[in-house]
């Protein structure tokens, strides 16, 4: 056992080896303050010599939140879970706690901004009443860990990991130094034990994870919370996994006994589909290993005064005014004098290209008044020459659409040879096409309605 003497900015968390006045990175006086850490050699081993129980990982007892993590905690792994306040983090680790405690694994849930008696009524309310299920109040790390030394559990959760301050730091609870010590001190707790760890993490305003950058790199999983919190849907998305695939997500819907599991996301993000209205276009995404049916809406509005508007909410905007300009230099949309706006319905993100030509089809939908054949999916990536290009995992889109009962896909004429359908058996219209003018041509129905836009 040897020690290692560092000293670390207060303000900032730049580390030094020496003593320094003045802090190189924010330039902050007398803000270094030392640190010491015990250090521990171990012995070395052949990769292929270490034994792995198959049992290493934790079912939490929510099917959607074992996908998400790879099929469950892995013992001795850290899991930090972000998101804007009151959009159901704390909800949903409590029911995962209940969950798991009442498979008889020994559970702890450390609350640092309630009370117990707090906790126990949003747990009575949540129907969280397990037995097995332990709970503590308390900031104080090095508490924290004598507790967590004495009762030994399978699985612990720290609400939230801001609140939470080392002795050995004067700097408040929530600083930079304090945040980063703190997580160091019960990650390495965690690994040693071989406790799973749930980090709960807050958010700055503009929607990043709080603390320092090194507490990402920290932790063995990242996992964020989307949506929005006056909705009932919520998307909780993998960030980082380093035992499980990235990218991926799992979605919730928020009721008043807490958060449910939705199996079938894209069934309830068409629910409310308005299927005669211009402007409205299905496509089919893939998260992570899932494809997802969602609704594209767009509207378009003759310009008042001033600059059209180009506003989109779950698009990129500098993708919604690529894609504008497109329709207006090789389609000769006259959009200069339109307002244009896009919405994802369900509060979803998204930003890989197989949506483009979706988004084009709703906007010139909305724009000429046509509306959409209502049993038609759009799916293609857009170039700036309005071109369709191919995309990937295509039969995965294509199969979720036909099984929700979709009747016609529009698709880049590419990928129509890496589909092996049963063609006797498919009930479903594949439309190939290689230019926007052609998907335009089919996915409109025959007779317009209302006022004609563009040339």
């Amino acid at each position: 056992m040897k020690t290692n003497t560092i000293y670390v900015c207060q303000a900032c968390g730049y580390q030094s080896a020496k003593w320094l006045g003045r802090c190189p990175d924010c330039d902050k006086w007398n803000s270094m303050v030392e640190e010491t850490d015990a250090v521990s050699s171990q012995d070395i081993s052949l990769l292929h010599a270490v034994e792995v129980d198959e049992d290493i990982r934790v079912s939490t007892g929510i099917n959607e939140f074992d996908r998400l993590l790879g099929g469950g905690a892995v013992a001795g792994s850290v899991i930090l879970i972000g998101g804007d306040p009151g959009i159901g983090k704390s909800t949903l680790l409590l029911q995962a706690c209940d969950r798991i405690a009442s498979a008889k694994t020994k559970v702890l849930y450390i609350s640092g901004e309630e009370s117990v008696k707090q906790t126990k009524l949003r747990a009575n309310r949540l129907g969280a009443v397990s037995k097995e299920l332990y709970i503590l109040n308390e900031t104080n790390v090095e508490i924290i860990k004598s507790h967590i030394e004495k009762l030994k559990p399978n699985v612990v959760v720290i609400d939230s990991i801001q609140v939470l301050f080392t002795t050995s730091l004067t700097a408040s609870p929530g600083s930079v130094s304090q945040v980063r010590q703190c997580a160091g001190i019960l990650s390495a707790l965690a690994k040693n034990n071989e406790t799973a760890l749930f980090l709960i993490g807050h958010v700055t305003k503009e929607g990043a994870l709080a603390g320092p950058r090194v507490l990402e790199h920290l932790v063995d999983a990242v996992l964020y919370f989307e949506g929005d919190r006056f909705t009932p849907f919520r998307i909780l998305r993998a960030i980082k996994n380093r035992f499980g695939s990235t990218n991926e997500i799992a979605v919730f819907q928020m009721a008043s006994n807490g958060l449910s599991a939705v199996d079938n996301p894209s069934l309830l993000l068409l629910a409310e589909r308005p299927k005669h209205t211009s402007g409205s276009v299905v496509v089919v995404t893939i998260e992570g290993t899932r494809p997802l049916l969602v609704e594209i809406q767009a509207l378009t509005s003759p310009v008042a005064f001033g600059y059209p508007s180009r506003r989109s909410t779950g698009i990129d905007s500098n993708k919604l005014s690529l894609l504008i300009a497109v329709l207006e230099k090789r389609l000769g949309f006259n959009l200069s004098s339109f307002d244009v706006f896009t919405n994802i319905v369900g509060g979803l993100k998204i930003s890989e290209p197989a949506v483009d030509l979706g988004l084009i089809v709703a906007i010139a939908s909305s724009f000429k008044e046509k509306i959409v054949n209502p049993d038609c999916v759009v799916i293609g990536e857009v170039g700036l020459g309005a071109e369709v290009r191919r995309v990937n995992q295509i039969e995965a889109r294509v199969n979720e659409a036909e099984k929700l009962g979709f009747k016609q896909c529009v698709l880049p004429k590419a990928n129509l040879k890496d589909l092996t359908l049963n063609s006797s058996k498919s009930k479903m219209e594949l439309c190939g096409v290689s230019s926007i003018e052609e998907a335009l041509k089919i996915v409109f129905e025959s007779l317009p309605t209302g006022r004609q836009g563009g040339k």
